[in-house]
């Protein structure tokens, strides 16, 4: 592992399904304090992934060389206005760990997202975030997302063309 700048490199970045073997670590994910208003825990997190029919949820662990560094739960094919006209795929939730934040963890969980978005053949990947200074917008927007004008709830919805 090399780090520059707080930014990460590693081959042994990878994703992994939570099962009882690695559920403790799943939950001990901890954002910061600032963050929690922002993003529901990970067991709240888990206990929704498996309150929906099979396949809409994708929560998966982050890992870095075993060590886990977040979580995130995409989701596939949702009802977006529950009135089968609009379905639509993206990141649901992302938790990365606040003493592992700024090391490119978060940049990895939206390609892997994306990756597996384009292979189930979708072509665009929607994300919603809490607005303000000290939310996740400018890191969205960084990576390439764009703001939809649409709200859900309280949170701003983008999206990213992955065509």
């Amino acid at each position: 592992m090399t780090t520059t700048d707080r930014t990460t490199t590693t081959t042994a970045l990878r994703l992994e399904e939570v099962t009882p073997e690695n559920l403790d670590a799943a939950v001990g994910i901890k954002v910061r304090p600032d963050q929690e208003v922002a993003v529901s825990p990970v067991v709240y997190s888990l206990a929704e992934a498996y309150t929906h029919p099979e396949g809409v949820a994708w929560p998966r662990l982050i890992v870095d060389d075993g060590r886990p560094v977040g979580f995130l739960m995409a989701f596939f094919d949702i009802d977006w206005r529950r009135d089968g006209t609009v379905f639509r795929s993206g990141l649901w939730r992302l938790n990365i760990a606040a003493e592992e934040q700024g090391r490119g963890y978060g940049r990895f969980a939206v390609e892997s997202v994306a990756a597996e978005i384009r292979r189930r053949g979708g072509e665009h990947l929607h994300v919603t975030w809490h607005p303000g200074p000290d939310g996740p917008e400018n890191f969205y927007l960084g990576l390439g997302f764009r703001k939809t004008g649409e709200m859900s709830g309280d949170q701003t919805v983008g999206v990213l063309d992955l065509r």
